[in-house]
């Protein structure tokens, strides 16, 4: 509490030299409008017919500088007019910065607090001061005759959608551990009113930029990696400049049977000898049983094996290959393999771990286990990011694709969890958004 309080203390002793004065004889939009800081702003609010609205009400803005949306220009290509050109997406974004009431800084708690447009604002307060969503508090309590404004370095983006309202078919491939997600995703969706069929292909990785980009035959495809460089040559070959979306964070886990009573805890150089060079558990440690390793591994063209030869081999696979494990595409014929035997071992997403986690085990890497903790902190080894990919093109074809991105960016956290994912960063997410702002606009 009382860092809190300093950090607030903070904030506030830049509220002087922003605005002069506390100047409650005027509304917000009179104060807006009388510093040029807020320029931007106060045309955006014109545009979308909200100036009468913010100075009838009692209300808590959330105000952007010109900097801010400058950064935002930046990293879209869009303008001003663009903005101005589509006002039912500037309505939506200015009226995310706006919460019914007066909430000065000492009501701010961490959480969520409900935005006029409907969706939730996040609150984080730590020593170093207060942030909305991902936009940090720079001035606070600007006090107006009818509420009350913070000063934030960042616009604020939310991209609701009404699923109702859409309709029209859908193609996604690709990674077996973006797949549950999306499945996921794909329910909401669909039980909030989409009409159309969203077809979800589980072929891991490469083969999902593959059919994205050599075969132009799916709308989307999710990667358990970035794309390459060959892979975007390939979109490129056939128009589609593909656009890269962060939905999420996965753990890689590493997984023996229940039945395993030797194995708690393995450094990478162990797990490089697992599933290199070892042929029994005693060529790793001589206290383990002199029995042989059963490998249990995604095929190749899987973004998990990808991730997994990266860290622990270096990006070479023919370690691992050179001991003929057995590998599949399905993750459940993994998880059938591993739990079969106590001497068997294997790795996939922590999803499918916590659907097993009765029959399965996941042992600590260099003495981390794979929670959210340690996820969120970095300090798990095997962490990695999930996307879903796009192009600007496919989006104005088919407006369906941008709408469930749409929904998927702005609900992802809502489910990711119980999916057995974590969330990515706000930062990752925000700029996931800036990007499909941009693609919506054919920007």
């Amino acid at each position: 509490m009382k860092n809190r309080v300093l950090a607030l203390l903070a904030v506030l002793m830049l509220v002087l030299p922003f605005v002069g004065v506390m100047a409650q004889d005027q509304t917000i939009v009179e104060i807006a409008a009388g510093n040029e800081d807020f320029s931007t702003l106060v045309a955006a609010v014109t545009a979308a017919g909200l100036a009468e609205t913010l100075s009838g009400g009692e209300f808590t803005v959330f105000a952007p500088t010109n900097e801010a949306f400058d950064a935002l220009f930046a990293a879209t290509g869009l303008t001003v007019e663009d903005l101005v050109a589509n006002t039912d997406l500037l309505t939506t974004v200015l009226t995310y910065h706006v919460v019914a009431g007066t909430v000065l800084s000492t009501d701010l708690v961490a959480g969520e607090v409900a935005s006029v447009e409907g969706s939730p604002l996040t609150v984080h307060i730590d020593d170093m001061g207060v942030m909305i969503d991902q936009a940090n508090v720079v001035t606070a309590d600007i006090v107006a005759s009818n509420g009350v404004i913070h000063v934030i370095d960042s616009v604020l983006l939310t991209l609701p959608v009404d699923p109702a309202t859409v309709s029209g078919d859908i193609a996604a491939a690709g990674s077996s551990t973006v797949f549950p997600l999306l499945e996921r995703l794909k329910d909401e969706f669909e039980t909030a009113g989409y009409a159309g069929t969203l077809a979800i292909d589980s072929i891991g990785t490469g083969g999902g930029f593959e059919r994205f980009c050599t075969e132009g035959a799916s709308d989307i495809a999710n990667a358990s990696r970035a794309i390459r460089d060959n892979e975007i040559e390939a979109c490129t070959a056939i128009e589609r400049e593909p656009i890269e979306f962060r939905l999420g964070t996965d753990a890689l886990a590493i997984v023996v049977s229940s039945e395993n009573d030797f194995l708690e805890d393995v450094t990478l150089a162990e797990l490089a000898l697992i599933f290199g060079e070892a042929t029994n558990w005693s060529d790793v440690n001589s206290s383990w049983p002199a029995e042989p390793i059963q490998r249990f591994v995604p095929d190749d063209a899987s973004g998990t094996f990808d991730y997994f030869v990266e860290v622990v081999f270096e990006e070479d696979p023919e370690p691992i290959r050179s001991v003929n494990p057995t590998q599949s595409s399905d993750d459940n014929v993994l998880v059938q393999g591993v739990q079969s035997s106590p001497y068997a071992i294997g790795f996939f997403g922590y999803a499918y771990y916590q659907e097993n986690d009765d029959v399965l085990r996941a042992i600590a890497i260099e003495g981390v286990e794979p929670t959210a903790e340690a996820v969120d902190a970095a300090e798990y080894p095997l962490a990695r990011p999930l996307f879903v990919y796009s192009t600007a093109s496919i989006i104005a074809e088919k407006p369906q694709v941008g709408s469930f991105l749409a929904f998927a960016l702005s609900d992802v956290n809502a489910y990711i969890g119980d999916v057995g994912y974590f969330n990515a960063s706000a930062a990752s997410l925000y700029e996931a958004k800036l990007a499909l702002i941009g693609a919506m606009l054919g920007m």
